[in-house]
């Protein structure tokens, strides 16, 4: 291989597959005699059932069973360490929030599954659902400018294209499940412990996720229910989540009310900073966010106290969401800042750069790599960051306001531990496999090229497999840590299969290097070379008569001691409101990033824009509405509104590309979550300086304009 691929702008291997519907996605399979479920879920936010009449639906058309807490399949506790529910659906008659799954109808069709559901009536024995969602109090301060204010974040779902889904069959007492997850093995790990059977008789299958965003991290009620159904009337059941199911039976973002108190000197220099975040918990799983620990790693300050508290709901499962905590937490922290370089009359990117961190804040460790300097000069420079008219509601192009705002992006690198395979194959490929998911981020293409490095070859002789809970196991898709220990584990096999195949090389026969030292004989480029000899990897599998080997690398989610790792950024945002509507749309997107090497950077593009997108659509569409019964009025595609291509400007993405190799050998660090980190406050920011309205809560709609 003349060059690296890694930095290059690689098309993704599985790209081809996906926009000719080659792909199979879960909801894709349809083994044969396949049934479909369909589910029903409460109407009331809070109480008991103490009826359900089911006898319309079991003699509908087609119905194979209708299951309820009082015709339950069985179901075990699911143990373990869950971002999901407490409690097994059907397993009691209680409702703990609106929109739990309370039945399943299982039927030859999912229309005949569907119109049965509707069938059936159930009575409640009602209460009254804890929903009410106050603010946190203000913490007094006093300085030569303080701000103190209070910020508050919508309740947010994971809308993802593909829905999710589950297909599970039995087969001689294994289970089989083509499910939409981040990790087979957690889906694995989960259903033995619910089902009741040993993980070894499961194979979980998702070679194709349509996005997940941490809402397909857990196992939600539909994928244990669909396969103890399965399992009860010994066939194939397929269960595929509504659009409106989703806003309720998978998890979601908590809502968040945050009181920031920043005090500083008359030169920016900030002296306290106090973060006191309360997120809304529900009383149905144990997942909490803590969105004032973003304060403790960002600025330099003399004291920072930073505070978390929940508030217990009967509300769906709070769940992860892409940067869980930090995409909440920056929207106050980098509000609050802008906010307190207006009481300075200081430029908001000269008082982030005053307040530089050199070192880790609350600790003083060393960063294992750190550029945010220069991601603010970079990004400002070519923003035009100079051009900003201070003074808010100043800039008016035809009936538009225009402003501009910026923010910090900052999250931790981490690393899990992780083991691959690397198969070279007779027909001159190698195959990288393991369980990890790819949940649209483009694993699997980074797969192939950090194996196509290792190996020497071209990234077109690599092929990846992923998603399959019988390869080895490999770091599951979240947290921003898949490339990290993926990619480690990756590079490991890949030296453990080369020596594997020396050693077949030197003892098999048919091979030119039979009876040789290993030593003598040396890899380059896909190729084995003794002497005069040189031969490629797959003719020479030929001549041996092996159609393959291969190895397992496994990378150690340990780190070098003594540093702290995170990756930067800074968001430019420019927006225009309109004079006579107040309609604000945003017109100009601009982040750089520090995230170490990167290795495809159109992948890596993609990503940091789709972590953008979804903080612009936090910040002005996004949010679902909660009525005191518990239900969410606006649980629809309809009204809760999602960004669409035309609501968007051309987005500039920028990477600094500086190794760290502190962190992994190849220096890269994770970035799914980092694009969003500070992406709504860049826009709430840019529309103070548009407007001079000052708007804390989330979303940014235009009545809160006017």
């Amino acid at each position: 291989m003349s060059s690296s691929p890694i930095g290059s702008a690689t098309s993704r291997i599985d790209a081809r597959l996906k926009v000719t519907g080659g792909a199979l996605y879960a909801a894709d399979n349809n083994p044969p005699g396949l049934c479909y479920g369909y589910l029903i879920l409460s109407t009331i936010g809070k109480g008991t059932i103490t009826a359900m009449n089911t006898s319309a639906a079991t003699s509908a058309p087609g119905v194979l069973a209708v299951y309820t807490p009082f015709n339950p399949v069985k179901l075990y506790a699911y143990g373990g360490d869950e971002n999901d529910e407490f409690t097994p659906p059907l397993q009691d008659a209680n409702v703990r929030y609106y929109g739990q799954v309370i039945g399943l109808v299982v039927a030859q069709t999912f229309e005949q599954a569907r119109d049965a559901a509707e069938l059936v009536t159930t009575s409640y024995a009602p209460q009254t659902p804890a929903t009410s969602f106050p603010g946190a109090a203000k913490v007094p301060a006093a300085s030569a400018a303080t701000v103190s204010q209070t910020y508050t974040t919508s309740m947010v779902h994971h809308h993802a294209m593909e829905p999710h889904a589950t297909v599970a069959s039995w087969t001689n007492g294994h289970l089989t499940v083509y499910t939409a997850t981040q990790g087979a093995p957690l889906v694995v790990s989960r259903l033995a412990n619910a089902l009741g059977v040993a993980g070894g008789n499961i194979h979980v299958i998702n070679p194709y996720v349509g996005g997940a965003f941490g809402g397909k991290w857990g196992n939600w009620a539909h994928t244990p229910l669909t396969a103890a159904a399965a399992q009860a009337l010994n066939k194939p059941i397929k269960t595929v989540l509504t659009r409106e199911q989703v806003f309720t039976v998978v998890g979601h973002r908590p809502m968040t009310s945050q009181t920031v108190t920043i005090a500083a000197s008359s030169d920016g220099t900030i002296t306290s900073l106090t973060h006191n975040g309360t997120a809304s918990k529900s009383n149905s799983s144990k997942f909490t966010e803590g969105p004032s620990t973003v304060s403790n790693i960002t600025y330099a300050a003399g004291s920072i106290t930073t505070n978390k508290s929940t508030i217990d709901l009967d509300i769906p499962a709070t769940t992860i969401m892409r940067a869980p905590s930090e995409a909440n937490g920056s929207f106050a922290l980098e509000c609050a800042i802008d906010e307190l370089a207006v009481e300075l009359n200081m430029d908001p990117l000269a008082l982030r750069e005053k307040n530089y961190a050199n070192t880790v804040p609350n600790g003083g460790k060393p960063w294992s790599s750190k550029h945010l300097a220069e991601c603010y000069s970079t990004g400002a420079a070519a923003f035009g960051w100079s051009k900003r008219n201070p003074q808010p509601g100043q800039v008016l192009d035809g009936d538009w306001y225009v402003g501009l705002g910026m923010a910090t992006a900052i999250y931790q690198a981490s690393r899990s531990n992780a083991t691959l395979k690397v198969r070279l194959r007779s027909d001159g490929t190698a195959l990288v496999a393991g369980t990890g998911s790819d949940a649209g981020t483009g694993q699997a293409t980074v797969f192939a090229i950090l194996g196509a490095v290792a190996l020497g070859i071209p990234v077109t002789q690599v092929t990846a497999q992923l998603g399959d809970s019988t390869l080895p196991t490999a770091a599951n898709a979240g947290g921003s840590s898949s490339t990290a220990s993926n990619g480690s584990a990756v590079t490991i096999a890949a030296q453990a299969v080369i020596t594997a195949l020396i050693q077949a090389a030197i003892s098999t026969s048919g091979s030119p290097f039979k009876g040789k030292s290993a030593a003598n004989v040396k890899w380059k480029n896909g190729n084995l070379t003794s002497g005069s000899t040189t031969i490629g990897f797959g003719p020479l599998l030929t001549k041996m008569n092996m159609a393959g080997v291969e190895a397992t690398g496994t990378a150690s989610k340990t780190t070098t001691a003594g540093y702290s790792y995170y990756s930067f950024g800074a968001h430019f945002c420019e927006v225009r409101v309109n004079k006579w509507t107040a309609e604000p749309r945003v017109s100009r997107l601009l982040s750089v990033m520090d995230a170490g090497t990167i290795v495809d950077s159109k992948t890596a593009r993609s990503q940091i824009m789709g972590g953008m997108i979804m903080g612009v659509g936090q910040a002005l569409l996004e949010g679902s509405v909660l009525e005191t019964s518990g239900r969410i009025a606006n649980a629809n595609l309809a009204s809760y509104l999602l960004l669409v291509n035309a609501d968007l400007p051309h987005i500039d993405v920028t990477f600094l590309n500086y190794p760290d190799t502190k962190f992994t050998p190849i220096g890269m660090r994770g970035i799914g979550e980092l694009g969003i980190i500070g992406a709504s406050a860049s826009v709430a920011n840019a529309i103070y300086n548009a407007t001079g309205k000052r708007v804390r809560g989330l979303p940014i709609t235009l009545d809160k304009l006017l």
